[in-house]
């Protein structure tokens, strides 16, 4: 669950690797109760490709090419269209460290959600029974102590 909490124009490199952990969240949950995956998560893969890229080429929030600028965006203000400037080999590089990022952000959500388990089918059956979910519900669910065994 994403919720803005205002307007942002700064992201800490954590707050983007969280992000993109939280973008393959969906798949993530596919994979460890279903053992499959669907196209459902196409727009999140999508999201977190290109914010991964970015971090690698644009905000200077890679660990291979430091503050390097490997990306330009032109027309900016008409949606922004990104061009690489650099060589191939440079550009196989960028490729490696983004699908890096995209992968170990995956395996910290598969993390989560195999932790939390109980809570996943428990927000499930809520959303089965009442279709929709406010942001208290969703906290309140998550936030509630596991019944004990007796």
């Amino acid at each position: 669950m994403q919720v803005d909490e205002g307007e942002k124009f700064l992201m800490t490199k954590e707050e983007a690797l969280a992000r993109i952990a939280t973008l393959t969240g969906g798949r993530s949950a596919e994979e460890v109760v279903f053992h499959s995956c669907t196209s459902g998560a196409s727009n999140d893969i999508e999201q977190a490709t290109k914010l991964a890229r970015a971090m690698v080429t644009r905000y200077g929030m890679s660990e291979g090419f430091d503050m390097m600028a490997l990306e330009t965006v032109t027309n900016r203000y008409l949606g922004g269209d990104p061009a690489l400037a650099c060589s191939a080999e440079t550009a196989s590089r960028i490729d490696d460290e983004v699908n890096a990022i995209i992968k170990n952000s995956h395996e910290k959500a598969v993390n989560i959600l195999t932790e939390n388990i109980d809570k996943l089918h428990e927000l499930a059956r809520f959303l089965l029974e009442k279709e929709t979910i406010t942001g208290d519900e969703f906290m309140e669910i998550l936030n509630r102590k596991p019944v004990e065994a007796l």
